[in-house]
Order: C-alpha cells, then sequence, then structure tokens
C-alpha cells in the first residue's frame, strides 16, 4: 500500500534506477512497431542549463512518452552541440586562457576535458528530469561519427557545385575574430550620433550625415536620390573627401532616402550591406580601413592603428578642429551585431567557404508547405527569413575547436584537393591527403579553418540515423517524426537542417516542427545562459520540489508562447501531486479485494465515468497530435479533479464503503470503474509527471498488468465514428454533476453543513435517463443526503429541492 504522504525524494532516484535497469525507453531497431523519431536540439555546451531549457525540452520529452503510449517504437537520442565558438567561448572563460595564446593541439584538448565534464553534468541533469531518451543513441556534434558524417557532407555539397571558396566582402566579427553567417546575426537599439561632415564640389560645400567618420578614407563613391533637385546637378561630378586628398563620383540611386540625413550618403568599403550592394552594383574600387582584429589601417593618415571607437573620436575631434564639423545630433538607430558576443559586426574582404543557398530560394519555400509547424504562425517566420536572404551561408570560422575542412592547398597551383572518404574523419593539419595534385605537385597547405558550428548541427537527421555508415538506418527513420526547437534558431538550425537535407536527400529532414517558446526573466527578455538572468538553478529545483512538479509546471503553457517563471508557480503543481497520491491511497484501499475481473453487470454512474475517461483520453489525444501539451494536461486535469474526484468518488462512496447494504455486485461494479479509471488517469498524466503514476502502478497495478511499466502500457484512445458524439451515459453523467453541483450550491447559500439532511430533491430529466438514473438512486440519496428523491420525465432538465 502507499505511504500517508508521497515522498519524491525517496521515489524518483529509485523510480530512474528501474527504468534503466529495465531498459523501458529502449528503441528496438528491428521491433514491427510505426517508428516515431525525434531531433532533439543537442544543447550547446556554453554554460549551465538554465529553466528555460527545461520548459522547452520537458515538452518534447512529454511528446515522446506519448507516442512510445500511443505503440509507437520511439527513436529518441540525445545529443550534445559540443564544437564551435561557444564551446571555446567556455573554455577560454572558465580556464582564463585564450586560444591564440597556446598551441591548438592544447587548446583542443582542454576544449575536450571541459566538455566531457559539461555534458556528463547536463546528462545527469535531464535523467533527475525522468526524461525517456535512449541514451544508447546518444551523440556529440565533435565526436567521430558526427565529424565524418559532417565532413562527407560537405565533400559532397562541394563535388555537386553548392559549396564552394571565394574571396569576398563577408560579415566579420573583431571580438570573436571570425567570419560568421546572416542568421548569426541580430539587431539592436543602439546611441550613436549623427555627424553633419563638409564636402566640397566645384567651391560648393555639401554636407553628408554619417555615423561611420573613421570610414572617410574607405569611402569610394557618394550617393543622392535621382529626383532629389538639391543635388541634381551634382550628378556624375566628383567630390573631394575632407581630410583626404582625392576624389569620388557622385552616383544616382532610387535607394538613397532623401528624408535620412541631408539625403547625401558616403559609401565606404564597408560601413554596412547597403555600402556592400552598391561596391556590387557599380564595382566600386576597395579601399581597406578596417583589419580582422578591429583596428584602423596602420599607414591611414591621422588615426591608423586605432581601434575603431578611438578612431571615431580622434577624426571627429580633427574634423571639429579644421571647421569641417557642422554639427552633431544624438540618435538611436538599429545596428547589426553578432548574437554570440553583442559586439558590432564589420565587413571585410576574407576568403570563405559557402554553401550556396540564394539560389535554391524557391525550393526551401516550398519546403515549408511540406512540413506541419506546430504552431501553424510559425511557418511565417521561416518563409520571412527564406524570402529577404541576401547572402549564402558562410560555414567557415576562424577558430580552433570545431570539424575540420577536410581539404588541403597545392602549393603550386592553389587547386583543392578533398580528402579520400576512407581517411574520414581528417584533420589537415596533422594529416596527409592520399593523392598528389593533378599538375604533379605532393607539397600541400592545410585549411586551418573549421566549419561553422551550424553546419554540423544541420545534419542531426544525418547523424541520427547513421548517414552513409555501415549500420546506416536513414530508410527507417528518414524523414524523421519530429523536430522541436525554440523559434529563436528558426532562421539558422530549422532553415540550415531543411537545406542540408534537400541537398542530400532530395526530401525535407522531417514531417512535424514543433516550436516552444520562452520562459522569461522579465517582460520581453528571456533567460539565456549568456546573459545570466536566470534566478534558479535546475537542479535546486529539482532537489527541492521534485522533478514532476517542475514537469507539471512545464506543460502549463500553450505551445510556442513564452511563460515567466518564478518558484511560487511550483505551489500548483505540489498541490496537484498531493491531490494524485491522496485520491490513489483512496481508491487502492477500495480495490484491496478487487479480483480484477469485469463484472456481469455495471451500474450506469460506473458506466458514465468510464466512457467519459474513454473520452477524455480521445481528446487529450487529439491536442497531444498537434502538440499542445498545456491544452491536453488542462482536459485532463479537469476530468480528474471535477469529473472523478469531486462527483465521481463521493458519489460511488457509500456504496464502497458499504457492499452489505449496496449488494458485492453493485460494489464490484465500483470497483471496476475505479480500476480501470484510475489506472486511466494514471496512464494520462505518466507523460507529465512519470514517477508518481509509475510508484502507484508499481504499489498495485502491475500484479494485473502484462507490461511491467505504467510507460509501457497504452491510452485507450481508439477512434470510432461516433466519436465527438456524447454517449448517453455521458450526459447522464453531466446529470449527475448537475444535481451534485445544485445541492453544494443550495446547502452553502443558506451555511448548511454539505452532510445536513435534505427533505427532497425534484429532479426533471427525459425518461430514459430517469430509467437509468434510478439505478443509482441510492448512490445520489447517501450523497446528497436526501431523504427523498423525486424523478419527473421531462424535455428539459431542471433540479428543486426542498
Amino acid at each position: 500500500m502507499l505511504n500517508k504522504k508521497y515522498d519524491f525524494n525517496d521515489c524518483e532516484k529509485r523510480i530512474q534506477n528501474f527504468w534503466e535497469e529495465n531498459n523501458i525507453f529502449k528503441y528496438e531497431n528491428d521491433n514491427n512497431k510505426e517508428i516515431y523519431s525525434i531531433d532533439t536540439p543537442p544543447p550547446t555546451v556554453s554554460g549551465d542549463i538554465h529553466i528555460g531549457h527545461i520548459f522547452s525540452y520537458t515538452q518534447a520529452e512529454m511528446i515522446a512518452r506519448f507516442h512510445r503510449m500511443q505503440g509507437k517504437n520511439v527513436f529518441y537520442p540525445f545529443g550534445f552541440d559540443d564544437n564551435g565558438l561557444p564551446t571555446e567561448r567556455l573554455v577560454e572563460r572558465e580556464l582564463g586562457i585564450k586560444a591564440k595564446d597556446m598551441a591548438r593541439s592544447e587548446f583542443i584538448e582542454k576544449c575536450l576535458e571541459t566538455t566531457d565534464k559539461y555534458e556528463e553534468k547536463f546528462k545527469d541533469l535531464w535523467k533527475s528530469l525522468g526524461f525517456s531518451c535512449d541514451w544508447n543513441l546518444q551523440y556529440k556534434t565533435i565526436s567521430p561519427l558526427s565529424q565524418r558524417i559532417s565532413q562527407k557532407s560537405f565533400m559532397e555539397l562541394y563535388k555537386d557545385g553548392k559549396a564552394y571558396i571565394e574571396e569576398s566582402p563577408v560579415l566579420w566579427c573583431t571580438e570573436c575574430q571570425t567570419s560568421i553567417a546572416q542568421a548569426e546575426l541580430e539587431v539592436k537599439e543602439l546611441e550613436s550620433y549623427f555627424n553633419w561632415i563638409t564636402f566640397n564640389i566645384e567651391n560648393t560645400d555639401i554636407q553628408i550625415a554619417t555615423t561611420r567618420p573613421e570610414l572617410l578614407y574607405g569611402c569610394s563613391a557618394v550617393f543622392v536620390h535621382p529626383e532629389d533637385e538639391r543635388y541634381k546637378e551634382f550628378i556624375g561630378k566628383e567630390i573631394s573627401i575632407p581630410l583626404y586628398d582625392f576624389k569620388v563620383p557622385i552616383i544616382a540611386d532610387e535607394e538613397v532616402d532623401m528624408k535620412k540625413g541631408t539625403g547625401v550618403v558616403m559609401c565606404c568599403t564597408f560601413g554596412d550591406t547597403s555600402d556592400l550592394e552598391w561596391f556590387k552594383k557599380y564595382s566600386l574600387p576597395y579601399k581597406k580601413v578596417i583589419t580582422s582584429e578591429g583596428y584602423i589601417e596602420k599607414d591611414i593618415k591621422y588615426i591608423g592603428g586605432l581601434a575603431i571607437k578611438k578612431a571615431r573620436e580622434q577624426i571627429i575631434k580633427i574634423l571639429d578642429e579644421k571647421g569641417l564639423l557642422l554639427k552633431r545630433e544624438k540618435i538611436t538607430h538599429t545596428v547589426s551585431v553578432h548574437e554570440r558576443c553583442g559586439k558590432e559586426i564589420e565587413i571585410i574582404p576574407s576568403k570563405q567557404w559557402y554553401i550556396d543557398i540564394i539560389s535554391s530560394k524557391d525550393r526551401f519555400i516550398q519546403a515549408a508547405d511540406e512540413i506541419n509547424w506546430h504552431p501553424a504562425h510559425m511557418k511565417s517566420r521561416y518563409l520571412n527569413w527564406v524570402e529577404n536572404l541576401k547572402w549564402n551561408w558562410c560555414i567557415s570560422r576562424q577558430r580552433f575547436f570545431g570539424v575540420p575542412f577536410p581539404v588541403w592547398y597545392c602549393k603550386n597551383c592553389g587547386d583543392v584537393l578533398l580528402a579520400d572518404e576512407s581517411q574520414l574523419p581528417v584533420n589537415p593539419i596533422e594529416d596527409k591527403p592520399n593523392e598528389i595534385c593533378n599538375c604533379g605537385c605532393d607539397e600541400y597547405i592545410p585549411e586551418t579553418a573549421v566549419l561553422d558550428t551550424w553546419a554540423t548541427s544541420s545534419v542531426t537527421p544525418m547523424i541520427n540515423s547513421k548517414w552513409g555508415e555501415e549500420d546506416d538506418i536513414s530508410s527507417k527513420i528518414l524523414p524523421m517524426s519530429m523536430r522541436t526547437q525554440a523559434h529563436e534558431i528558426i532562421r539558422t538550425w530549422a532553415f540550415y537542417t531543411i537545406v542540408k537535407s534537400i541537398y542530400h536527400t532530395g526530401e525535407i529532414p522531417w514531417k512535424d516542427i514543433m516550436i516552444c517558446g520562452f520562459v522569461l526573466a522579465k517582460k520581453g527578455e528571456k533567460i539565456s545562459k549568456s546573459k545570466k538572468n536566470s534566478k534558479n538553478s535546475p537542479t535546486e529545483l529539482i532537489k527541492d520540489n521534485s522533478a514532476d512538479s517542475i514537469r507539471y509546471w512545464a506543460a502549463s503553457a500553450k505551445l510556442g508562447t513564452d511563460t515567466m517563471f518564478s518558484e511560487d508557480e511550483l505551489k500548483l503543481s505540489k498541490r496537484f501531486l498531493t491531490k494524485l497520491w491522496n485520491s490513489a491511497k483512496f481508491t487502492l484501499m477500495h480495490l484491496a479485494d478487487f479480483k480484477g475481473e469485469k463484472p456481469a453487470k455495471i451500474l450506469p454512474a460506473d458506466r458514465w465515468i468510464i466512457d467519459k475517461y474513454m473520452q477524455t483520453a480521445n481528446e487529450a489525444a487529439e491536442y497531444l497530435k498537434k502538440y499542445e501539451i498545456g491544452l491536453s494536461r488542462g482536459v485532463i486535469d479537469d476530468f480528474f479533479w471535477k469529473d472523478y474526484c469531486d462527483n465521481y468518488l463521493e458519489l460511488a462512496k457509500d456504496r464502497l464503503y458499504k457492499p452489505e447494504v449496496y449488494g458485492e455486485e453493485n460494489s464490484a461494479s465500483a470497483q471496476y470503474a475505479l480500476y480501470e479509471t484510475f489506472l486511466g488517469i494514471l496512464k494520462l498524466y505518466a507523460i507529465y509527471v512519470p514517477h508518481i503514476t509509475e510508484e502507484i502502478y508499481q504499489s498495485y497495478f502491475s500484479k494485473f498488468e502484462d507490461k511491467p511499466s505504467i510507460h509501457q502500457l497504452t491510452w485507450d484512445n481508439k477512434s470510432n465514428d461516433n466519436e465527438s458524439i456524447p454517449s448517453d451515459y455521458i450526459t447522464l453523467g453531466e446529470i449527475i454533476k448537475d444535481i451534485l453541483t445544485e445541492v453544494r450550491k443550495y446547502k452553502s447559500e443558506r451555511n448548511l453543513s454539505l452532510k445536513e439532511p435534505l427533505k427532497t430533491i425534484h429532479i426533471s430529466i427525459p425518461q430514459k435517463f430517469i430509467n437509468m438514473i434510478s439505478e443509482n438512486e441510492k448512490d445520489l440519496i447517501a450523497c446528497t443526503k436526501a431523504e427523498v428523491i423525486i424523478f419527473k420525465c421531462s424535455d428539459e432538465i431542471k433540479i428543486d429541492i426542498d
């Protein structure tokens, strides 16, 4: 029997060990069940897990449990994204070192040691939450398998002409010292100044307002709108650049905003993406101003060698001293920054590897219609991103800890030589190519850049299916059933995975995508590792409140919506767990002598609660098929609290306590209803609160059922043609609830105890329900404390109390 109180400290770890020892959640590769495969986001190894991760990962884990309890063979792996810039920054921060100051091999070793430590910590946390992953399927994005598949993907794209190397302007982070992709940009509102600078053309002064005066030396042209009457006469002429002894052309372009600043725009190489577009459109000359380290080129007069912001201050000072600065206006404007560090990005020429995505935009847009988006409105975020893409995907990073490019360059002719597939995974810095160059040269220069971490994360479906390996299961699990992720990485992880999947397989990577919301630290600000704004350690929260209470809370929100969190939120969870435990004790007490057999006759009220459970299971399942965890839980909660606890148990209580009064057959009917319904309630809640439901199941129900764990049972939610039409028994149940509600209301309004006797209850209902409810008349009399219940045939339901 169950203890007086539920002790989660005693239960949860013990239950987790039971699951692990009995392989309860093991994926069976060779069974004939329908496979449900999940592409779970590998958490980035860049710091500790916070409550925001718990929120979204737990929601997806509930979906895994649901499909397992629908009788499916669930393929549920878990991975760790442990290569690339985020991990490097963690290692540098934690160990107080800089990658650039030590041997590459030594730094990589430090990274591997650090990621191993964090991954073990992460794994323990997920296990403590009761995650039903098959840990035999665990992967790491830095592992030999992941590297091999990532490198193979790159080589295939290169051979197909989709991956290429090019010297061109690239988005560059001077803080992280690497190129970045468009998807890694964030837009921030920053304070700055418009500086009105005097330019001269044919002895006429023209003012140009700019936020980047340090780029004066890099000015290649000046642009005006062709319809701007103020400047029409100057179009096609040359204008002198202040402080520097050269002239540039004035060009007309319709993209110029006549209302911004003075209506004249300085095009420098490169201040922003507009400069870059004009640079390409008009074949303007390139003048180097910004270095990759974030300084001004040393030989530039006045400001050479200064950091960018120092150079800006210096050039403004000189312009002012020379009478060339008319005024300064403080403004707030949008600036592109690197999402990883928040540093304003620069655009500088660099030789980088790219994947061509622009030429296939239409195919990627089409892919959106082939995937089921949950919630549906998230599809528009994806489409907006793809439709507005301007850059091909830059996949090379000038970093240290990542998947190497399987590439060397011929020392003689510069041709690219790919590794042989048999060499993978390969590190070109340490390994040599198997062949010599076509030109006959056998000396090579290794590629030192590493692949963008998204270039590997984007092949997680292929890693999971072991694409191209001897034990390849792609034909079984691809496309995967579901991808779960946050909405902020639709533009990266979702998009790049769709790109890779279409390029390699011609198909979408998954059928459904489940987009989770954020946990907010305060209104409009998500909890994140980089902002360090989470006050609640998940480990401490679990220790103090239980895994099940946190899981129950995580299922409270509508899919895709953001939510706030405080520890007070868990009070409702604890109240629920107490209610479930107490109702289990009451139920099991009355099932002590139950033989597990279905009685010959089941009373109408007992049929009601069983049918209502079946209807609830159906409704909850329909929500879960749409990934609406919170709406599904709401349906189950209503049934458990209102139908089962508040009404059915109260109605059947006297019959359960007094079989000698009601008869063994009628008491057996109540016992059967208790068994079927409460086991059903446990099954419905098992996906949300797996520990307490398993504990209750093991204490009693396991001796009657043919499965060692409740999580191996299936829900009783078989569809039928009349599924949406309530049965007569469910309608009868609503009538019973109305009767009990009216009695409680009557007594409450008169300050009467619920045990206070009533003289007569008059119940007007259709004749067929009189015939049904009369079989439970004794239950109603005992529950309401009425002396007499008088039934009257009526088309309308009416309840009067004397």
